[in-house]
């Protein structure tokens, strides 16, 4: 089996729901598996701490994962149009994987979710491409040839699997949100599969 990556912050569970979702899509090719990952929060306090393990959910990533895997799926929630400071602050710490080449060739999907329509949904998931294609990773979109694409009223768009949580986190993610998260995991892991097979 090899293992795709599903990288995620989440703080109030939506970006997670969106992660296993993905997880799914992958899980559904043959050869494939998911490996749910996630990174601590950031404290304003420097003598604060995280857990060495989460109290629940995904447990940390691990340099290693990102040595392991065949592909790579980043989530974040948005962050006044950017994405988390604690995925950035992992991402930021990655530089011997980029003098290493780590990464190169491998695909990348990304995913977010937002409070509302508008909370910047679109270059939060701009954003977390730029740090990949320093990584020389190839970056996946979710196509128009996907028709929940164009007949959502929620979230998604062509960079990525989107869903719009609410203000109070109080919106569920919509079939065509499923649909879409789905198809983004399923599709990152043929083409990694593809990849992997020429790079073997």
């Amino acid at each position: 089996m090899q293992d795709i990556l599903v990288l995620y912050y989440s703080q109030h569970g939506a970006t997670r729901e969106l992660a296993r979702l993905i997880a799914r899509g992958i899980e559904s090719v043959p050869g494939c598996q998911a490996r749910l990952r996630t990174v601590p929060k950031v404290s304003t306090v420097c003598e604060a701490t995280e857990a060495a393990v989460p109290e629940a959910g995904a447990p940390y990533v691990e340099r290693r994962d990102l040595a392991e895997c065949i592909g790579l799926a980043l989530g974040s929630p948005t962050r006044f149009g950017n994405m988390a400071a604690a995925l950035k602050y992992f991402l930021d710490g990655t530089s011997a994987e980029w003098m290493a080449g780590t990464l190169a060739g491998k695909p990348a999907c990304l995913f977010t979710t937002s409070a509302s329509m508008h909370g910047g949904q679109e270059s939060t998931l701009l954003s977390m491409m730029l740090p990949l294609m320093h990584h020389g990773m190839l970056i996946l979109g979710l196509p128009y040839t996907e028709p929940a694409l164009s007949s959502t009223q929620s979230g998604g768009t062509p960079y990525g699997v989107s869903h719009v949580a609410g203000l109070n986190n109080d919106r569920r993610i919509s079939e065509d949100e499923k649909t879409l998260a789905i198809a983004q995991g399923k599709r990152l892991a043929e083409a990694a599969l593809k990849l992997a097979a020429g790079r073997g």
